[in-house]
């Protein structure tokens, strides 16, 4: 047992996301269950609030005009005027309309249901390379190994990067989102920012590339991106940087979520005895793994105007921050919420958020869990954990850096 009795609800009493203790990482369910039954809208040392009830999520998720995703009033004084700045503040996700919309539509129209089929039959194929090489193999590292290449690989084939060019891919990713924590270390920000800027000079030169030789815009979303759609183009700024969360929100997401649903298969025997048995559950299955450990933990709004959340009021500038983790696990929202439940229905988890910020690449997410851990359980059912995962240390992103296994 990782919180010992009355731990966990005496640090949700001076909750403050900017000093967090290790075992909050390893386990913070514990403290958002605590949270959402005695101050669900919980006000942080800092006088932001944070939000771990499923109907105040869903209601912030809602109202764009009240809660904006608009970041640069408040990234500002974390980032000064660096990289991160410039491309946490142009990106698609943290943007209010008309970028958000004109980037949306961009994206959505290069993942369409016969895109992302069309998907299917390369990343099946990919999946089973993977299996293939870690057949025979006395220990693996399912990350490593497996999850953190799925991403990497079908990101990489949208964007149309050379495959010689992906080595750095997951390294900046990682670098980019760990500077998103609510307390980044100066040492993580210098990673951040560095990242940033050397995946920006990458992209300028394969842009230029493209521009000279474009690809099929129904399967190459850069080139897409450079056409744009009747009037609707982007700038070479807001290029670079939807280039680059594209790449962030691919590849860090899916790679918890096949990492994230692994590990919790080992600890969920009889559910993972269920979907061996059953291998038509992997749907359900994978919106379960979604919401039990969702891959983003936390989300960030600001108030435009006063108003009132949860019976508290809440006024103009105000940040708030969503515990998305804590919301999957409301039992107003979901029967038995700490139980694991391959086949839960209805499931209607936040793990994707919802409204006009809903994933745009969620279809494409779903698909490569259901081959990845489809595939991986048909072909190892008998896999085990073998020594210490390394979970990633963050709390906005939950997922392995390492989670060592022996296949049989």
């Amino acid at each position: 047992m990782i919180w010992a009795s009355g731990e966990a609800e005496q640090f949700a009493r001076n909750f403050d996301l900017r000093h967090l203790p290790a075992k909050f990482y390893r386990d913070p369910y514990p403290v958002y269950r605590a949270l959402r039954q005695t101050e669900p809208v919980k006000r942080l040392p800092d006088g932001s609030l944070f939000l771990s009830a499923y109907d105040d999520l869903a209601a912030v998720y809602k109202d764009t005009g009240l809660f904006s995703s608009d970041k640069r009033e408040e990234f500002r004084p974390k980032y000064g005027d660096g990289p991160l700045y410039e491309h946490h503040t142009t990106s698609l996700v943290f943007n209010d309309p008309p970028l958000h919309t004109r980037v949306r539509k961009l994206i959505a129209g290069a993942l369409t249901p016969r895109a992302i089929a069309d998907l299917a039959p390369d990343l099946e194929a990919l999946v089973e390379r993977l299996l293939d090489a870690m057949e025979g193999r006395a220990a693996v590292d399912l990350i490593e190994d497996f999850a953190a290449k799925i991403p990497i690989e079908v990101i990489g084939n949208l964007l149309a990067v050379p495959h010689a060019d992906r080595g750095p891919l997951r390294g900046w990713s990682l670098a980019i989102l760990g500077a998103l924590e609510p307390a980044p270390s100066p040492a993580a920000l210098a990673s951040g920012n560095r990242a940033v800027a050397e995946m920006s000079a990458y992209l300028d030169g394969l842009i230029a590339e493209r521009r000279k030789s474009p690809g099929d815009p129904a399967r190459d979303v850069l080139t897409r991106l450079i056409s744009g759609e009747g009037e609707e183009r982007l700038s070479a700024k807001e290029l670079v940087h939807n280039c680059i969360f594209l790449l962030n929100a691919g590849h860090e997401t899916t790679t918890n979520l096949i990492g994230n649903a692994l590990a919790t298969l080992c600890a969920w025997s009889g559910e993972r005895r269920r979907l061996v048995e059953a291998p038509d559950l992997i749907g359900p299955a994978i919106e379960e793994f979604l919401r039990f450990e969702s891959s983003n933990q936390l989300g960030n709004r600001r108030a435009t105007r006063e108003a009132e959340i949860g019976g508290v009021k809440i006024g103009p500038g105000q940040l708030v921050t969503l515990g998305i983790g804590a919301a999957n696990r409301d039992p107003s929202a979901f029967v038995d919420p700490e139980r694991l439940d391959i086949a839960r229905s209805p499931n209607r988890h936040l793990a994707f958020a919802a409204g006009a910020h809903q994933c745009a690449g969620l279809a494409l997410a779903r698909l490569e869990g259901r081959v990845a851990i489809g595939r991986f359980l048909a072909r190892y059912p008998r896999f085990a954990l073998d020594g210490e995962p390394t979970l990633g240390g963050r709390a906005r992103f939950r997922g392995f850096l390492k989670l060592p296994a022996q296949l049989n």
